[in-house]
């Protein structure tokens, strides 16, 4: 039977093997773009080959000769299919994080399987190319049509409705507006024992997680260490924070990080300096005498994580290049490097030593083990939840919530966080997981506590984003700054109000994407004048943000 079917000449005609791959990749970019499940795919790809049966594509009735043309929509496809492919990879496509990693670098990374889905994806790039100009030549129906097509193509396609936005940036009325909103960020006092602190950022980890109802008990050890300090709600995602070095940066500078290429004559030259205009926790810390150290278990090369820390104050930089040779067993590796296991043993070594000395310290890390799309579970973790399947995004969350938990409670014992803050931070909104749909099913947030240095336990619920907590740190330690700003962010600790709570966070995203001062800010240091303040005519109300009432 089966033979007898392959023998069939129709399905040895292109006309039929061409219709079938377009239809499957139209029903997979379907299935991509709308949160709706598998069963768009059957029903678009069923759809479109009824479609060409019925109107006979490829072989029309009154055929005319075939012509040797080259399809109008052929780049316009092909843009369509990169943005699917980001979209199936990332689930929000970020141009902001695409040009940064242009120019910051991206060797050295850990995403093995997304080159090899950028492999297939590029095959089936050049398939469609084949198939659509196979169809466009023998069907003189489409070559009318066709050209219409394109015209849709390019107008529907977010990808390049994104690249216009950021360049209507060039021609904006007031590309100053968030730069006018920056407070520089100052050190009045500070306390007379300054506390340590330890910052962690858990990869892609965002307090969503935390509703059981959706996502089970995958959160639940996160939420037995809120317990014990202040669990900071509604800090949401704005542009331009949604990957890690801008969470990093957001979080530590208060501002979003505009990549140096948008608008600037270096284009996508490489980065010798993160950022290098802006005054950032590190540079703060570091005139306040504290010794610093970072611990990636990733390489520190990768999106100029070396870069930004060495640049803003820190004394040590530990990526995979350094770390790997420290290990009992060097094998013991994933697609981006260290295991949370193992990253948390050199964490809780080099506090030790930190420790040991008579000056402050201030260390950070970075987890891997809940990076999108399916996380890396560590080796203890397999030991106590059990086989990993290789997809379930929540056995990861639960693994790292598991090992920081644990962590801290080493830590403790050991009396190593005495007089220290310690602050759990997801650096960024999860990309596309195998629970993409319920997360995006409503509200998300990131994950903001604070721990130690006497804070009492509560929970505080306030519209906010990762530029806040660059003060709210700040004051948590005791430092006391200048109203209570940093950057764009103001201290959730204080009654002055945050962007979001004065701005829809949909005009904050919009004057991000016109901004050109804070960007040259951002790269050159560069500050509007007097004179570019008064002629951007801000008054006196928006100079002063008032406190909440």
């Amino acid at each position: 039977m089966i033979h007898a079917v392959l023998r069939d000449p129709r399905l040895r005609q292109p006309r039929w093997w061409a219709l079938l791959f377009l239809g499957g990749c139209l029903a997979y970019a379907t299935t991509s773009l709308l949160p709706l499940g598998p069963w768009p795919f059957f029903l678009v790809a069923a759809a479109w080959l009824l479609a060409a049966y019925l109107f006979r594509w490829g072989a029309p009735r009154q055929p005319r000769p075939p012509k040797s043309v080259i399809p109008w929509s052929l780049v316009p496809l092909l843009l369509w299919w990169l943005y699917v492919y980001l979209a199936a990879s990332f689930g929000i496509v970020d141009l902001g994080a695409i040009y940064f990693h242009l120019q910051a670098g991206m060797t050295d990374h850990g995403g093995a399987s997304r080159i090899v889905a950028a492999i297939v994806s590029t095959l089936c790039a050049l398939l469609i190319v084949v198939a659509f100009t196979w169809l466009v030549r023998n069907d003189h129906r489409w070559r009318l049509f066709e050209r219409i097509l394109a015209l849709i193509l390019l107008a529907s396609n977010p990808l390049l409705h994104g690249i216009t936005q950021r360049s209507a940036a060039i021609v904006a009325d007031d590309g100053a507006w968030l730069d006018r909103r920056y407070v520089e960020p100052v050190i009045h006092s500070a306390p007379d024992t300054p506390p340590n602190l330890l910052f962690i950022y858990i990869e892609s980890i965002e307090r969503t997680y935390a509703d059981r109802e959706r996502f089970g008990d995958a959160y639940a050890d996160f939420d037995v260490i809120g317990e014990q300090g202040k669990v900071f709600e509604g800090v949401r995602q704005i542009d331009n924070t949604g990957w890690t070095m801008a969470g990093m940066i957001a979080s530590q500078c208060g501002s979003p990080l505009m990549p140096a290429g948008l608008l600037h004559d270096r284009q996508f030259e490489p980065l010798d300096d993160v950022v290098p205009g802006v005054t950032c926790l590190g540079d703060l810390l570091s005139e306040q005498g504290y010794r610093q150290s970072y611990l990636g278990g990733a390489s520190k090369v990768f999106a100029g994580k070396g870069l930004f820390y060495y640049g803003h104050g820190f004394d040590s930089v530990y990526g995979r290049e350094e770390l790997v040779p420290r290990m009992e067993d060097p094998e013991y590796l994933n697609s981006w490097g260290l295991y949370d296991d193992t990253l948390f043993d050199f964490v809780h070594e080099e506090i030790r030593e930190l420790a040991a000395g008579d000056a402050p310290w201030n260390l950070t890390t970075l987890t891997i083990g809940g990076h999108a799309p399916h996380g890396h579970p560590a080796q203890r973790c397999l030991d106590r939840q059990g086989e990993f399947d290789g997809v379930d995004i929540l056995y990861s969350v639960e693994c790292n919530a598991w090992l920081t938990r644990e962590l801290l409670n080493d830590l403790s014992d050991e009396g190593l966080l005495d007089n220290t803050l310690v602050v759990i931070a997801s650096d960024h909104l999860t990309m596309r997981v195998s629970v993409w749909d319920e997360l995006i099913a409503g509200p998300r947030d990131n994950t903001f506590m604070l721990l130690g240095n006497d804070l009492e336990p509560q929970r505080i619920e306030r519209e906010s984003s990762m530029v806040d907590l660059f003060p709210t740190i700040l004051e948590a330690m005791g430092f006391e700054i200048h109203q209570h700003r940093a950057g764009l962010g103001a201290s959730l600790l204080s009654p002055v109000q945050t962007l979001l709570e004065r701005h829809q966070i949909e005009l904050i995203n919009t004057k991000l994407r016109e901004e050109r001062e804070l960007q040259l800010r951002l790269w050159d240091g560069l500050a509007p004048t007097a004179r570019q303040q008064q002629d951007a005519g801000l008054s006196e109300e928006e100079e002063q943000l008032p406190p909440v009432m």
